[in-house]
């Protein structure tokens, strides 16, 4: 009796889990773009974030 309520009580379980699945993490550059949109930050910072995701980080700051 006690499995079977178990087994019952896991499905509910892992059907409301399947109704409401867990939100993605939000896309980094999505973000810096809806930033530079609502004026947070400037063209000049949004370019230099830019560059940090992508790998590219200008000759002068390269560190090793």
């Amino acid at each position: 009796m006690l499995a079977a309520s178990v087994a019952v009580l896991a499905l509910a379980v892992r059907a409301v889990l399947r109704l409401f699945p867990a939100s993605p993490a939000p896309d980094p550059v999505a973000v810096l773009e809806t930033r530079l949109a609502s004026g947070e930050i400037d063209v000049d910072t949004y370019r230099i974030l830019r560059n940090e995701l992508a790998g590219r980080v200008p000759a002068g700051r390269r560190t090793l």
